[in-house]
């Protein structure tokens, strides 16, 4: 791909992430499936990571949080989100030997990651991929809570009554 065609794909990818922050909400009443909860309990499997696609992911699990549906259940929805397998690549703060789209995207996954931790979205690493992908722990970003074992933390999510939204 020329570096016009480079361009004008990274603009489709900030495009749609753009997009899905002016998707309609629901109300609650909207959801057949939403009638009768009254917890908003949600941990994600992320291990999507095709930049293109995690920044989307991440960005609609982001808008998720916010959605008029999730919000008329909970004031504070208690929502996860597991980093595991090489997706913790998406997570690493050096860019070194990166393409320019590449870190462009990168910075813009970091910003939507940031506003996850800011909104009160809880964000784990899990160090056993980040050994296994030869990342430097101390590289990874700062709002990450590291875990020894990420599927330990999803099992006892999933054991204390969360539900479970993969994103692969």
């Amino acid at each position: 791909m020329n570096k016009r065609g480079k361009v004008l794909a990274l603009g489709l990818v900030f495009a749609l992430c753009a997009a899905f922050a002016g998707i309609p909400t629901a109300s609650a009443g909207d959801y057949e499936s939403l009638k009768g909860v009254d917890t908003m309990k949600v941990v994600f499997d992320m291990r999507d990571a095709n930049l293109k696609t995690a920044a989307i992911h991440l960005k609609l699990i982001l808008d998720t949080f916010h959605d008029a549906a999730i919000r008329k259940i909970s004031d504070q929805p208690d929502f996860v989100v597991i980093f595991m397998g090489a997706s913790v690549n998406l997570l690493n703060t050096n860019r070194d030997g990166l393409s320019v789209d590449d870190r462009a995207l990168l910075d813009g996954i970091s910003t939507i990651i940031t506003q996850m931790g800011k909104d009160g979205i809880k964000l784990e690493v899990c160090l056993v991929a980040v050994q296994v992908m030869n990342l430097d722990p101390a590289s990874i970003m700062p709002e990450l809570t590291k875990v020894d074992n990420g599927w330990i933390s999803l099992i006892g999510y999933e054991t204390n009554g969360y539900a479970l939204v993969p994103v692969y």
